[in-house]
């Protein structure tokens, strides 16, 4: 792969930056739908306060095959493709975004900046 430019593996800035503009859509999404409210306590959420994650993963899961990455990716100007070709499929997408939820294995690294999740999922994200 390129060291730089279209290609080249998604740096740390442009992930992260992905990742907030696709959880912010999440939690607008699990307020405006599913009646999550942020300044509930844990208490009074019940399962609600799990909506935000719950819609962020099933963002992650049907856009990545679709659309070749979430939301935050393609607005960011980055894509997730299969590390030897060809479509993602779908468990690749279901596996990445489990790990992802969990998040240790996202924010640990090799020496190519990917992460555990997609090395486990056979991904790499890319800049388009």
């Amino acid at each position: 792969m390129p060291q730089t430019g279209a290609g080249s593996i998604a740096r740390p800035g442009r992930r992260i930056g992905a990742l907030l503009i696709d959880y912010v859509a999440a939690t607008i999404i699990a307020t405006g739908f599913l009646g999550f409210d942020q300044f509930a306590l844990p208490s009074e959420a019940g399962l609600t306060q799990f909506a935000p994650m719950a819609v962020f993963a099933l963002l992650q899961i049907l856009f990545i095959p679709t659309a070749g990455g979430s939301p935050g990716h393609r607005i960011l100007g980055m894509r997730v493709v299969r590390l030897g070709g060809g479509w993602v499929g779908v468990w690749r997408p279901i596996v990445r975004t489990l790990l992802l939820v969990i998040v240790i294995p996202a924010v640990i690294w090799d020496t190519d900046q990917r992460g555990l999740h997609d090395k486990a999922a056979g991904l790499v994200l890319i800049r388009a």
